[in-house]
């Protein structure tokens, strides 16, 4: 079982946090997206043991494409691999452009699951992130998008500076007054060379308070757990039989092909990527070359992905997984590692699983870092 994502480089305008690859300029749209369809078509046996279960429009923003362009792209996918009679098409969108018509043509594709970037609902955090939309946008196009789609995902964002744990505790009330299954949400991160570290740096924004940040995870994870919600990992909420299958793909390891300029590719022993520059991307396409970097994973960089993408989900890191994977050296390695953080009740084992501690969830990455193995092959 493997994923295809499709990397969509383009974004009305540029967000102050993001640190993804795109580009404000469309006037290369029409030929990258045929260079999409391009490098779909030369990849096909990378992945022709596999069955298609997820297809995932992420970017940048997707949105920006027609329903043909979105059509072509999956249609494509469909004459070259093998998909699963039922498969999760995601397509990442922004409230701007989930028109009640827009809506309307999605209905007709094969997309079955909309992940929408409202990122907050007050007025004053989307213009210190610089959103292309407005809030009133955000709640008419989830209005909309709810009559038509069952599998819809939202995105907000916490530890805002000036976002009060009361103003938090209302974004997520308004986002459940929609019934959505999903909803990720990440704490607001200062990438270097963005925009937003550049003007907390010049003192125009607040730095992002980490306390703060804590304290509106805990509100985030009360009031949705309270709700219904299964925090399945880290950043991740959803209902019953709503997880994203493609995110839960990554987490267990599963191969996925990404496509498009940045996007990034695993195989289970290899992790490839895709030039980060929509022009050199387009002339090697158009060239039959594949703009890959390819590195080889080691035994010990397996290990500790593992680690990290075990410990921010339920499902934890399996010990005899470890042992069976990795040998009886690394076992006894994590577990002496991880003695610290179980007496400080931020791990615990259970079934032979390491799993973090309500407590100890916030800071799983922080925790993963530290259980690392360092310089073996």
């Amino acid at each position: 079982m493997a994923g295809i994502y499709i990397h969509i480089p383009f974004c009305k305008q540029a967000c102050f946090y993001c640190n993804f690859h795109f580009s404000t300029t469309l006037n290369k749209k029409d030929e990258l997206i045929q260079c999409l369809i391009k490098e779909l078509e030369l990849r096909q046996s990378e992945l022709q043991n596999e069955i298609i279960e997820t297809i995932y429009f992420g970017g940048g923003t997707p949105s920006l494409l027609t329903k043909h362009e979105l059509e072509l792209l999956i249609n494509t996918i469909y004459k070259n691999y093998n998909v699963a009679e039922n498969p999760e098409i995601t397509l990442e969108a922004n409230p701007d452009d989930l028109s009640k018509k827009q809506i309307n043509k999605l209905t007709t594709t094969r997309i079955n699951r909309l992940s929408i970037g409202v990122q907050s609902f007050f007025e004053r955090d989307l213009k210190l992130m610089n959103r292309a939309h407005k809030s009133k946008e955000a709640l008419k196009c989830l209005e909309e998008a709810t009559k038509h789609f069952d599998n819809i995902s939202i995105d907000l964002i916490y530890g805002i500076p000036g976002l009060s744990n009361e103003e938090w505790l209302e974004n997520i009330e308004t986002a459940l007054l929609f019934n959505i299954p999903h909803i990720s949400s990440y704490a607001l991160t200062v990438e270097p060379e963005t925009a937003l570290a550049s003007f907390i740096k010049k003192g125009i924004i607040d730095n992002v308070d980490d306390d703060l940040a804590e304290a509106q995870f805990s509100i985030l994870t009360e009031k949705l757990e309270h709700s219904g919600f299964v925090n399945y990992e880290l950043s991740n909420f959803g209902k019953p039989n709503y997880f994203s299958e493609n995110n839960s793909a990554y987490w267990q390891g599963k191969r996925y092909m990404g496509i498009g300029p940045s996007a990034h590719s695993f195989n289970g022993d290899q992790r490839s990527w895709n030039v980060y520059n929509n022009i050199k991307y387009i002339k090697s396409i158009k060239e039959n070359m594949l703009p890959l970097e390819t590195e080889t994973l080691t035994v010990t960089d397996k290990f500790n992905e593992y680690v990290m993408t075990g410990l921010r989900t339920i499902w934890g890191v399996s010990l005899k997984k470890v042992e069976d994977d990795f040998g009886k050296s690394y076992k006894k390695y994590l577990l002496l590692q991880a003695e610290i953080y179980i007496k400080e009740h931020l791990l615990y084992i259970d079934d032979e699983k390491l799993l973090t501690t309500k407590k100890g969830k916030f800071l799983s990455d922080g925790i993963a870092s530290n259980l690392f193995k360092i310089n073996l092959t």
